[in-house]
C-alpha cells in the first residue's frame, strides 16, 4: 500500500524539495500550501517529474483552514502516513528591529506559526496518522532552537540572536519530545530534524547568497526520518550528521 505524506509550506523551498524525495521514494506526498493556485503548481511540476503528487489548501495560521484540510485529506485517502511540519517563519531576520529588544508582537507572530500551527495542525490529523500502521511525524526545527548550543559560546550559533524564533523551536522541540511520549504505545514516531542553514527565503533576500546548503543537500534528513523502520527512533533531535542536543 503506498504511503500517504502531507507537506506543509511545501509549494516551493525545502517542502517542495522533501515532498520531490518522499515521491521519488514511492510515497504520494501531498502539497500543503496556502495559495490554491501555488499548491497546484508544485504538485504539477512533481507530476511532470513522474510523482504521483497531489496538493491541498492549508495554512497553518487558521484553524479552521486546518480543520478543512484535514477533512479533505480523509475524504481523499482515509488516513495519513507521514506528516512533515514544515511551514515556518523567521520574521526578526527582516524586521529591521534591535537583537536585543523583546518584541511581543514578533513573539505572537512566530509562536502563531511555528508553534501554534504545528500544534493545530498535528491535533487535526492526529486521528488520519492513528489509521495508519506506521505513522510518522517529523518537526522541521533547529539547530538555533537548542538550549546546549545557544548557553554554549563555541557554537556557531551562539551569537545568533533571534529570541522569538530560537524560542519557538525549542518549544517545537519540548512538543517532539513530550508527543512521542503520549503515543509510545502506538506506531506513530514523532521525531525532530534540523535541516541545516539552508538556501531558501525563509531568513530575508540576503539568505540564499549566505546560506551553505541547497534544498537538494538539506532535504534527505526530513525524509530519511519520515521513512525510519518500526523499530527506529522516536522522540529524538537530529541533523545530518546524527543527534542533536538539546
Amino acid at each position: 500500500m503506498t504511503r500517504i505524506a502531507l507537506i506543509t509550506g511545501a509549494n516551493r523551498g525545502l517542502g517542495f524539495e522533501i515532498a520531490r524525495l518522499l515521491g521519488q521514494a514511492g510515497v504520494k506526498p501531498i502539497i500543503g500550501a496556502r495559495d490554491q493556485a501555488k499548491g497546484g503548481q508544485a504538485a504539477t511540476l512533481l507530476r511532470n517529474e513522474g510523482i504521483d503528487a497531489d496538493w491541498v489548501t492549508i495554512d497553518v495560521d487558521s484553524a479552521s483552514s486546518v480543520q478543512l484540510a484535514a477533512k479533505e485529506v480523509e475524504a481523499r485517502y482515509g488516513r495519513l502516513d507521514i506528516l512533515v511540519n514544515n511551514a515556518g517563519i523567521l520574521p526578526e531576520a527582516t524586521s529591521g528591529g534591535s537583537p536585543e529588544a523583546v518584541d511581543l508582537d514578533m513573539f505572537l507572530q512566530t509562536f502563531g506559526t511555528n508553534v501554534f500551527g504545528v500544534v493545530s495542525v498535528i491535533q487535526e490529523f492526529l486521528p488520519l496518522l492513528r489509521a495508519s500502521d506506521s505513522g510518522r511525524i517529523v518537526n522541521v526545527s533547529s539547530t538555533m532552537g537548542s538550549l546546549s548550543n545557544q548557553s554554549d559560546p563555541s557554537s556557531p550559533w551562539y551569537e545568533v540572536i533571534v529570541p522569538a524564533y530560537i524560542s519557538s523551536k525549542a518549544a517545537l522541540n519540548a512538543i517532539t519530545v513530550t508527543l512521542a511520549k503520549l503515543l509510545r504505545d502506538t506506531p506513530i514516531k514523532v521525531n525532530s530534524i534540523c535541516p541545516g542553514w539552508v538556501q531558501t527565503d525563509l531568513g530575508g533576500p540576503d539568505n540564499r547568497a549566505a546560506a551553505p546548503l541547497t534544498t537538494e543537500e538539506a532535504a534527505p534528513i526530513a525524509v530519511e526520518i519520515a521513512l525510519i523502520p518500526d523499530d527506529g527512533p522516536t522522540g529524538q533531535f537530529v541533523d545530518r550528521e546524527g543527534p542533536v542536543a538539546w
